[in-house]
């Protein structure tokens, strides 16, 4: 099968020798490819390479890997459903209670861990999972999801990612005693309404603490999450290291989520301006080696993405800069623009 190569996955295996404009021979029939094969090919500018088609994999549904309706998502949509219905499930027993049940989240939030850990396109995957409804439960589903992802891009043991998942999950379960006319006002928020709002980060460090325990990670992180490096956060001012380490990691991913988010209030934000905000905030207010972590992480997620340059120019993204975040290598009709040495271009949008 031929295709382009930044449609491309790891383990894809050639079916024929491949060879650049010169006739230099670089890759051999039979190579497995990995990163380092898929940039030689990059580095060559070589377009077009034939791969042996796996027998579980029709040429169709490869075609449909790089568009918008993705394999996997008939798969994990239902997944990504039964972890927001869990969710609110949560929060109408916290409300009503003041407690959650351990073994509820562990349940609710698992399946997430163990269907969507692998998934490499976490872009593509959140914006196709992303809608309007239930924006509260959405959130907190997607906050514990990149919580995960973040701590594992960290290094920490899968055991450790999985609790500072399930405390992302629960971040925001202080908000199931705000009232709902103040969380989903469509307006700005009076000074009034906004202190009501900051109050949710102590309520829910109670119904955690009241549920699991004071010393649990989730408690801190419930308390922790709007707290900021520079001590312009909420509710207690802390700063640097005072902040809880996994509350660090939550609040990269819960302002991630929130920019990225369709309410019906906010209109849905470039992919590429919200990560150069957060690489902004790297430097006042969210820890650097979190948020730069972070970035580096989600950014080889743009490879295969059409974009619009503001010199009107459209072109594919064909290889991400592991220093300059923001200026990759773009194929367009006329040939490449690498943007690490073109610098007088910019990023208008990206199209996922």
């Amino acid at each position: 099968m031929r295709i382009h190569v930044t449609e491309l996955k790891e383990g894809d295996t050639l079916s024929n020798d491949t060879f650049n404009s010169y006739g230099l021979h670089v890759l051999s029939k039979g190579t497995n490819l990995f990163a380092r094969e898929i940039s030689q090919l990059f580095q060559h500018q070589i377009d077009y390479v034939d791969i042996e088609l796996k027998p579980e994999e029709p040429a169709v549904i490869r075609t449909l890997e790089s568009g918008l309706s993705p394999k996997w998502l008939p798969t994990v949509e239902p997944i990504y459903q039964d972890a927001v219905n869990g969710c609110e499930q949560l929060f109408m027993e916290a409300f009503h209670k003041g407690t959650v049940d351990e073994a509820d989240v562990v349940q609710t939030f698992q399946p997430l861990v163990e269907n969507f850990k692998m998934e490499r396109d976490v872009v593509s995957m959140l914006l196709l999972l992303n809608t309007k409804d239930d924006y509260t439960y959405q959130h907190s589903v997607q906050v514990g999801m990149l919580s995960y992802y973040l701590a594992s891009w960290l290094n920490y043991s899968e055991e450790e990612a999985i609790k500072i998942g399930q405390a992302g999950f629960l971040h925001d379960i202080g908000n199931c005693q705000i009232q709902d006319g103040i969380l989903n006002k469509p307006d700005k928020l009076s000074s009034d309404e906004f202190e009501t709002v900051k109050h949710h980060t102590l309520l829910g460090h109670r119904i955690i603490t009241d549920s699991i325990g004071e010393e649990s990670l989730a408690a801190a992180v419930a308390l922790d999450h709007h707290e900021r490096i520079d001590g312009s956060g909420y509710p207690n001012g802390k700063s640097g290291s005072d902040i809880h380490p996994a509350a660090k990691i939550v609040a990269v991913a819960d302002v991630y989520s929130a920019m990225i988010s369709t309410r019906v209030y906010q209109d849905k934000r470039d992919l590429l301006f919200v990560l150069r905000e957060l690489y902004r905030m790297s430097f006042t207010e969210l820890d650097p080696e979190t948020t730069h972590t972070f970035i580096r992480h989600m950014i080889p997620n743009f490879i295969g993405k059409q974009v619009e340059l503001d010199s009107g120019k459209t072109g594919t993204i064909i290889m991400t800069n592991s220093t300059e975040f923001f200026r990759p290598l773009i194929r367009t009709e006329d040939g490449f623009i690498d943007m690490a040495v073109d610098r007088s271009l910019e990023i208008l949008h990206v199209y996922l």
